[in-house]
């Protein structure tokens, strides 16, 4: 401890106290004082170390933790002779012998899980954990919290009380979750707001403004204002907050429900109800939607989704990981899906593959399914503007390239089956040569490896774009020059989930926060754009847990 108070700068250094000896005309040799000094100290605790008489352990041992630290190191003179703290300051033999401000400093440096083990040390650490300068740091360097802290502090709750009671307890729902709405999904952002842990439901632009920022509707918050405890309020419903509860049983999941659902209920009942949120959901009236198959899905959909008056699980989600290769920053887009209106996708990166799987969803095609899967090895050099307005030279195009991936595929199914029959041969030839005592010869084949797909993307930057005739957008208004095509598949399916299947599409990259798919099947384009929300908590710990999500999300909605 000597040397660590050395270099911490605690005490005086060895060659500080030469300097002051060389001074006093009294002293031989500085350095044989020196060695002599901590031969003298190691003896002593060699003695208090070995024999029967108990020394500094067994003086701990019987004064406790507590006192231990009250009584410093436990230093003892023996014999006559010189003690080392006969001259000058006292070295601090122990942690416990720091000064406050030190031990304050030291103890704020810690992760807030430490701490309580910290505290069960000694009386003193007890004490200044109860410092608030500890606590505050915590709050703000493990939750992001600022100004706050000090207007709660004035206002009686402690940064202590606010990290004990409310942000170390609900730090497991911190971050991005995915509810269980059935084929509709959602996107849920738990946040440390001000003196509020608040849970928003996020909600894309109203149709078909893409482009647009997310909305955002609070579904829950916890808070210490009226007590030192935790209480959970339920934002849903137009009446303000009320009782609320949450439960956090399975590791990253979570379920909240409401104790007062009469506050989700208007005065003029189901009607009122729906046409408050249609004009939340949508941002028009349902005599403003003139398609009826559209109203019949937007009816569909609030019927289905007010049944659960935000009693719900939460399963958690992660942003993918980002990697020097990826062709654009991976993350969460909005995007349009004809008269399902927009909904939220995760595009990542897997090799040379992109994929966009839903966070949202629809009847037809839900939340966790792989909407669109791209093949980055396989670009599309587009033709000049005349013929890409021509549908059937784009779908030219395309289909080539989707049947020589069908080629390939089936090549690849035909070579495995013949390794596979190729080992069952061998496997065969092995046992009737081992019955009859004769040792096969090795069998020689032709290499069946494929090469790999060409990576190289040979495509013109900012060349001109323009949709084929006879394919519909929800937005008339979308990039007129892109940098590169690929070939991807779309997956669509009919109502309810039924026969799905991956129909052949052109991915358009128009820039760092646009991207486009043409679903050639459906005649129909859509157009994402990103979501630029400043999401915390809510990065993958590394790529095999956000593939493992992945899979756990299309398990959910299948």
């Amino acid at each position: 401890m000597a040397v660590c108070a050395r270099l911490c700068g605690v005490g005086q250094s060895r060659r500080c106290r030469r300097r002051q000896r060389q001074n006093q005309q009294d002293q031989g040799s500085d350095s044989d004082m020196d060695e002599e000094e901590e031969e003298r100290i190691v003896g002593l605790k060699q003695g208090d170390a070995g024999g029967s008489g108990g020394g500094l352990e067994r003086g701990a041992a019987t004064a406790g933790p507590s006192d231990a630290c009250e009584n410093g190191s436990g230093h003892v003179n023996r014999g006559g002779s010189l003690d080392s703290t006969s001259r000058g300051p006292p070295r601090p033999q122990s942690l416990a012998d720091l000064p406050p401000e030190l031990l304050v400093e030291t103890f704020s440096l810690l992760p807030g899980t430490a701490l309580p083990n910290v505290a069960l040390v000694c009386k003193k650490f007890r004490q200044i954990l109860n410092t608030e300068t500890i606590w505050r740091r915590r709050c703000m360097e493990e939750f992001g919290m600022k100004e706050d802290l000090r207007k709660m502090e004035v206002g009686g709750v402690s940064s202590r009380d606010l990290y004990v009671k409310l942000l170390h307890p609900y730090r497991q729902i911190l971050g991005l979750w995915q509810p269980d709405i059935g084929p509709y999904g959602g996107l849920l952002n738990v946040v440390v707001d001000g003196l509020f842990i608040l849970g928003w439901m996020y909600l894309p632009p109203h149709d078909p403004r893409v482009e647009d920022p997310m909305r955002r509707r609070p579904l829950f918050r916890i808070h210490l204002l009226e007590s030192k405890k935790a209480t959970v309020e339920c934002m849903y419903g137009h009446k303000g907050p009320h009782k609320g509860d949450i439960q956090t049983g399975k590791k990253d999941e979570f379920s909240t429900k409401c104790n007062q659902t009469d506050h989700h209920r208007m005065p003029g009942g189901r009607q009122e109800e729906f046409r408050t949120w249609l004009e939340e959901e949508w941002g028009r009236t349902l005599e403003e939607i003139f398609h009826e198959h559209m109203q019949e899905l937007i009816l569909m959909k609030f019927i289905y989704t007010s049944q659960y008056d935000n009693c719900l699980t939460y399963r958690r989600i992660y942003l993918p990981p980002t990697m020097p290769s990826d062709l654009l920053h991976p993350g969460l887009f909005k995007g349009t899906y004809g008269s399902h209106g927009l909904e939220i996708v995760m595009l990542s990166f897997h090799g040379n593959s992109a994929r966009a799987t839903k966070l949202t969803g629809d009847p037809n095609v839900p939340a966790g399914q792989l909407t669109l899967d791209v093949d980055l090895s396989r670009p599309v050099v587009l033709p000049d503007l005349e013929h890409q307005r021509n549908i059937e030279e784009l779908s030219r195009l395309v289909l080539g390239v989707h049947e020589e991936v069908q080629r390939e595929q089936q090549q690849q199914q035909q070579q495995q089956q013949q390794a596979m029959d190729t080992s069952l041969a061998e496997g065969a030839c092995s046992d009737v040569a081992a019955a009859e005592g004769v040792e096969p010869e090795p069998v020689t084949g032709t290499d069946s490896s494929q090469p790999g797909p060409s990576s190289s993307s040979s495509t013109l930057e900012a060349q001109p774009f323009v949709l084929p005739l006879g394919v519909m957008a929800r937005n008339e208004v979308y990039p007129r020059t892109c940098r590169k095509c690929f070939y991807g598949t779309g997956l669509i399916a009919g109502h309810g989930f039924t026969s799905p299947e991956r129909t052949p599409g052109l991915f358009v990259l128009f820039d760092a926060d646009r991207f486009g798919f043409i679903w050639l099947e459906l005649k129909s384009f859509s157009l994402y754009s990103r979501l630029t929300d400043h999401l915390a908590h809510s990065h993958a710990p590394n790529m095999e847990r956000f593939e493992a999500m992945l899979c756990n999300m299309q398990s959910w909605t299948s």
